[in-house]
């Protein structure tokens, strides 16, 4: 077979089965979007709680260690094992020994939720123990609690830093979605799985799968790294001196353009 015979073949495959890849791929980017958003939200819950201060209360103290580290053994656990087993034991197991009657997409967003979570706890406590010591010795002189230091003023930092390690556990969720094809998910790796069991071309099939995962992961990377270049600000300015300090001011070219 030549080269044109196989892309002919692939093109047709597509073509007859646009309608079954459209609701794989569909399902994927939700999967994936809903995921990581909420996984987001547990990251930051997590390590807001993770990075409270030791309270001097012996009762409260005790009560710190016991949330730490059973936050902390979420983290171990949900790092430590792949997601395939992961989604096997929720979603088998809950319906065994809780009586849970969900469907397998319902499972897919808890599960990637949650692993997601793990993950994205460590990367904001990373970001907030990165924030500059007298940030939080500041707020608190001026009577901030721990919440309203987070909110007000270490959060906005921890996000515009975190960026790049989100846009990357989003692209990793677009590709570990495919696990899920074990509790039947109808996302796209399970699509494509039964495209080829029908057609039997596994290869051409399976290519086209990939075809469309690098696109996926290509729009991601690239709006999310416009994004980030958005959040850093212009860097058309040079610095110059005023008297004794220094101060950002615009170049001549940019004041031109004012």
């Amino acid at each position: 077979m030549g080269a044109s015979d196989f892309l002919t073949n692939m093109w047709n495959i597509f073509l007859e089965n646009w309608p079954a890849y459209l609701t794989g791929t569909r399902n994927t980017i939700l999967i994936s979007i809903i995921g990581t958003i909420i996984g987001l939200a547990i990251g930051v819950l997590v390590a807001i709680i993770r990075t409270f201060p030791q309270s001097k209360t012996t009762w409260k103290a005790a009560l710190q260690k016991v949330i730490n580290a059973l936050l902390g053994f979420y983290i171990a656990i949900f790092r430590g094992t792949p997601m395939i087993v992961q989604a096997m034991v929720f979603y088998y197991g809950s319906a065994i020994v809780f009586n849970w009657d969900m469907t397998p997409l319902t499972a897919a967003f808890i599960i990637v939720s949650v692993n997601t979570g793990a993950y994205m706890a460590e990367v904001v406590r990373g970001g907030i123990n990165s924030i500059d010591q007298g940030q939080f010795e500041g707020a608190k002189s001026v009577g901030m609690s721990h919440w309203q230091t987070m909110q007000e003023i270490i959060l906005p930092q921890v996000f515009r830093n975190i960026m790049p390690s989100v846009a990357n556990e989003f692209v990793i969720n677009i590709k570990d979605t495919s696990v899920l094809n074990v509790i039947s998910v109808n996302e796209l790796f399970f699509t494509s799985n039964t495209i080829a069991s029908t057609n039997y071309r596994f290869f051409e099939t399976f290519l086209v799968t990939a075809i469309i995962y690098f696109i996926l992961t290509w729009v991601v990377t690239t709006i999310i790294g416009r994004l980030e270049k958005k959040l850093g600000g212009n860097d058309d300015y040079e610095l110059a001196e005023v008297g004794s300090s220094h101060q950002q001011i615009p170049t001549a070219d940019k004041v031109g353009d004012q």
